[in-house]
């Protein structure tokens, strides 16, 4: 286990964060990235994001803390990343990519870095604005998410060997792949509920006849 959180693993993510387009090479290449690592970084992610909607300021934030279930936003974040990382490695897989589920999964995870640094410099800025001065909070957001949503794009584009425009049209393609996996899953599921159904009520009749 320690060497998936090397001192060598850690200071390639820092790398890659500053250097997106040699980091996901070698990444791809030389085998340079860790999936607990990027697992872990989901996780911090989505403890930041509880964390945001928790203490940052009434001035940009009007939820109620006691609707916030954490371990709830980790499983839907941890979901939401699962279901990413499928969805494009399916995609892929039919359009010559030649990045493997596990390049993908390091790409995405290591994406959160940013938006990890910068939701956290926000809900901190949060406590010390005034009202008026929300636009210092979103500013900082903003560049949080695009830096993540520009490290993403290099990931699948470096691991897959894609030009860009090829990388936009697997990620559009992507989406639609994880709506149409929810679509499945939730047919499943209302099928599954359907012969519990069923074979509860038939042990209820049984139940009463006897």
């Amino acid at each position: 286990m320690t060497k998936y959180f090397s001192k060598d693993k850690w200071k390639h993510l820092f790398y890659t964060v500053s250097h997106p387009v040699d980091g996901y090479y070698w990444i791809r290449h030389q085998d340079r990235g860790s999936i607990p690592i990027a697992l872990l970084l989901v996780m911090i992610f989505s403890l930041s994001f509880s964390l945001n909607r928790l203490m940052a300021s009434f001035v940009v934030n009007d939820l109620d803390p006691r609707t916030i279930d954490s371990l709830y936003e980790l499983g839907g974040v941890l979901l939401l990343y699962v279901l990413l990382c499928v969805s494009n490695w399916s995609i892929t897989c039919l359009m010559e990519g030649e990045g493997r589920l596990k390049d993908i999964a390091i790409a995405i995870g290591y994406s959160m870095v940013p938006l990890i640094i910068f939701l956290n410099l926000a809900t901190i800025i949060s406590l010390f604005i005034a009202d008026g001065e929300e636009a210092f909070y979103y500013l900082i957001l903003f560049v949080g998410i695009a830096y993540t949503m520009i490290m993403m794009l290099v990931g699948i584009m470096q691991v897959h060997n894609y030009s860009l425009a090829k990388t936009l049209v697997t990620l559009f393609l992507t989406m639609v792949a994880a709506f149409i996996i929810i679509f499945i899953a939730l047919l499943l599921a209302d099928l599954i509920y359907q012969i519990y159904n069923f074979f509860y009520s038939i042990y209820i009749e049984i139940i009463y006849r006897i």
